[in-house]
């Protein structure tokens, strides 16, 4: 099986610190194989044999916490995840000047339609929609400062989720998929 982790949190405002080789010769020490990183915020492609989702990322998360000294909470996306999610987004939805569109990776405990209840919005100015195991938040820069969704920071929900921006994912699910 194809995996994705997505790191939680790493290489922030200097905070929790991963050199990205270093990272890459942990997840290959699990006998995890093809293993590759993607940017410095931690996204690591790699695949496994393994079954048991829930075990496999408990192993990661002992093994970067050995390496580096710090938990890193992850989740695990299969190339077909990913492709739900950037398939149920409009093209037009990017992450440039004008715009920014970002990705919120839910954990399995906050994975819901519900969660939307949990998120504050403006709909007159922002987007957000549930897709199974994220939520899509869109908004135009120009409006930014305007958006409630920041107000998630520092919350509960905050602490189970990841963020990627659509570019980011994107890019990902192509190369998942050998593109």
């Amino acid at each position: 099986m194809r995996y994705v982790a997505l790191l939680r949190g790493i290489n922030v405002g200097g905070k929790a610190k991963v050199e990205m080789a270093r990272l890459k010769i942990c997840f290959e020490g699990l006998g995890l194989t093809s293993v590759a990183t993607y940017m410095n915020s931690g996204n690591v492609l790699f695949e496994t044999g393994a079954k048991d989702r829930k075990r496999l990322i408990g192993r990661i998360e002992r093994a970067i916490e050995k390496e580096f000294g710090f938990r890193v909470p992850l989740v695990l996306r299969t190339s077909a995840e990913l492709a739900r999610v950037t398939k149920s987004i409009p093209r037009t939805w990017v992450t440039d000047q004008r715009m920014r569109c970002d990705i919120m990776f839910l954990w399995p405990e906050a994975d819901s339609r519900s969660i939307l209840g949990k998120v504050p919005v403006r709909l007159e100015l922002e987007d957000l929609k549930y897709v199974p195991g994220a939520l899509v938040w869109r908004i135009d820069r120009c409006d930014a400062g305007k958006s409630k969704v920041s107000k998630v920071i520092g919350s509960d929900l905050y602490k189970q989720l990841t963020i990627r921006n659509i570019n980011t994912v994107r890019k990902l699910e192509g190369l998942m998929r050998g593109r």
